[in-house]
């Protein structure tokens, strides 16, 4: 089951990422038989959703990171998720445009990760 789940959110964050307009216009087209109005198709309206639940889950292996300093796998859950959006803000920075936003996320997170780094190699050395 975590391999199916593991491959599904890898196919949905691939579609988010490349036709994001073309997701919302699919439920947008189902809206109105279900007697639900059609949402926004430009904006980041939806996308708040998904930004707001990634913040909370970095907030989360965070805390549990603060919790069970020698639970190894915390940092490196958290080293994924901030280099992920940082090369992510790299690329979209380089493709769509030169905004500051793509820049200073990619700046960030990627400090974080770095920050993040050495901590996860001092518990792997410890549990090996």
């Amino acid at each position: 089951m975590s391999l199916t789940f593991s491959s599904a959110f890898a196919i949905v964050g691939l579609l988010f990422l490349l036709i994001p307009g073309a997701v919302l216009h699919f439920f947008n087209i189902l809206s109105p038989a279900l007697g639900m109005t059609a949402s926004p198709e430009t904006g980041a309206e939806f996308y708040l959703a998904l930004a707001g639940g990634y913040m909370y889950l970095v907030t989360v292996i965070a805390y549990m990171m603060y919790r069970h300093p020698s639970e190894r796998h915390l940092p490196l859950l958290l080293i994924n998720g901030k280099l992920s959006t940082a090369f992510l803000s790299v690329i979209l920075f380089a493709v769509q445009g030169r905004y500051l936003i793509y820049a200073v996320n990619a700046v960030v997170d990627s400090g974080i990760a770095l920050a993040v780094i050495p901590f996860y190699l001092k518990l792997r050395r410890a549990h090996a």
